[in-house]
């Protein structure tokens, strides 16, 4: 039988009375035992209706009583303090278990051999559980916790017994628009950019959120940079939209030498970039945080997780929305989890573009079938209800062929006067759901998949066909007002 400790995503393990543990050896996490995390992060120094502390900290650990675990988790708990050895036993395997009576009096060793030191004794018609079978010994653990060897001819009527629980995993409430959300980011790179939101979303139609870039981590004690606006919240408030105000980990030269693998890592740290968040939250009035952390290393991505469990529980607290930025699924981000992200987080948002990018080879930016994978593979992990897809509000000019190809990002506007000036035909390709064109200039090869009404229309046809949660686009400012015709479910 195998035994998993359920408390993997924790930092450590309390037992209100000090047990030590022993007896598991394979790690697992699930989205109840984070439950249990954030329940006690949010309810530090508290205490059960007992009088008994649920949280302990120690530096930058943190301890959680077993109490609390098993009200959030699927658990058996096995607590043995009665003796010099304490022992305490979490197990989430609910699998059918071997069970054997002893036929006669037997020591329990600490290896198999007759020569192997006692660990304790089991009496006539006692009861063992069967962890491992060998030729003559059986690896086994007592009534009372004990694990070790017996001598398989003492043992009789080997059976199984099915394991059963009742436990009711507890409802994780999120918070969600009654509403299709049509979300619009805005890149804020200086203060007096705030000023623009106006005459930019005037010329939008059917926005009903939007994501200033406002908070940027600059060094890995979870320091940020800040362009927060409160006028512009309640400007923005006025018009009827929402307000997610983006923390992001690359936008400006401050966060360069952030390494969220570092950052992330320490409890203390997490916790004080939430605390500063929430408080940020409470001075601006915004409506939710749309996290962005991009271009994260593996290492970073089981505390990259964590943080998103324990932000949920500060902005489910304080009743602001959590969305959560994505690239495409692929095996190589599958350590971003988006699954867990799913439970979590409110909405997860699907980047769906930066199929071709700037060092890569020539190609579009957004492809249909692109997009369309994105979104079916974010589906298979993610409820419909949470999804948000993305489009771009721009494309890419390719100068040359092969490893010698070099980009420009343009944004449609640009893009259409320069397609105009510079005499370049588009043609429809059906494959890729843009219009295609190249042309030969003095600096070589040009090429171009052009993002506009038609090629984003198809994109927002696939968000309503499965139904998802919302549409947004990166960013604004770049669009062409008939963009806003296409985008939305008017």
């Amino acid at each position: 039988m195998k035994r998993k400790a359920v408390a993997a995503v924790l930092t450590a393990v309390m037992v209100a009375s000090m047990f030590t543990g022993c007896g598991s050896d394979n790690g697992s996490s699930s989205a109840k035992s984070a439950s249990a995390a954030s329940a006690a992060s949010a309810a530090n120094d508290t205490v059960d209706e007992d009088g008994k502390k649920i949280l302990y900290r120690d530096g930058d650990a943190v301890y959680l009583s077993l109490a609390l675990i098993q009200k959030y988790t699927d658990v058996r708990l096995q607590a043995y303090d009665g003796e010099a050895q304490k022992r305490v036993f979490v197990e989430n395997n609910w699998d059918p278990v071997t069970v054997a009576d002893a036929a006669w009096s037997a020591k329990i060793r600490l290896r198999g051999g007759l020569k192997s030191p006692i660990v304790t004794e089991i009496k006539r018609g006692g009861t063992v559980t069967v962890l491992e079978q060998y030729d003559n010994w059986a690896r086994v653990m007592t009534p009372d916790g004990h694990i070790g060897y017996m001598h398989k001819w003492k043992m009789k009527n080997l059976h199984e017994e099915t394991l059963k629980s009742d436990f009711t995993a507890p409802v994780y409430q999120n918070i969600s628009l009654d509403q299709k959300i049509v979300m619009v980011w805005h890149q804020v790179t200086i203060a007096a950019a705030n000023q623009a939101m106006d005459s930019l979303i005037a010329k939008t139609k059917g926005v009903n959120v939007i994501a200033p870039t406002w908070f940027t981590l600059s060094s890995n004690s979870g320091a940020y940079e800040s362009l927060a606006d409160k006028s512009y919240v309640d400007r923005a408030h006025e018009k009827g939209l929402q307000v997610w105000a983006v923390l992001d980990n690359f936008s400006r030269e401050c966060s360069k030498n952030v390494q969220a693998e570092v950052l992330l890592s320490r409890t203390s740290v997490r916790e004080k970039l939430i605390e500063n968040m929430m408080t940020e939250a409470d001075r601006y009035g915004f409506d939710g945080i749309n996290l962005d952390f991009e271009s994260l290393k593996t290492a970073a991505g089981v505390h990259y997780i964590e943080f998103i469990r324990e932000l949920s529980v500060s902005c489910r607290k304080k009743g602001l929305v959590l969305s959560v930025d994505n690239y495409v699924p692929a095996v190589y981000n599958r350590f971003y989890n988006q699954k867990e992200q799913g439970n979590v987080a409110d909405y997860v948002i699907i980047m769906g573009y930066d199929e071709h990018y700037a060092g890569g080879e020539a190609g579009s930016v957004s492809s249909i079938g692109y997009v369309e994978n994105g979104i079916k593979d974010m589906l298979s992990l993610v409820p419909k209800e949470k999804v948000i897809n993305a489009v771009p509000f721009y494309t890419r000019l390719w100068t040359g062929s092969g490893d010698n190809a070099s980009s420009r990002a343009m944004g449609i506007s640009e893009a259409t006067k320069w397609v105009s000036e510079s005499g370049m035909d588009l043609t429809w390709d059906d494959s890729v759901g843009q219009y295609y064109g190249r042309l030969d200039s003095q600096n070589g090869e040009q090429q171009l998949w052009m993002e506009e009404t038609r090629s984003l229309g198809l994109k927002m046809d696939l968000i309503k066909k499965y139904d998802l949660a919302g549409v947004a686009g990166w960013r604004l400012g770049l669009e062409t007002s008939d963009v806003w015709d296409v985008i939305g479910w008017e």
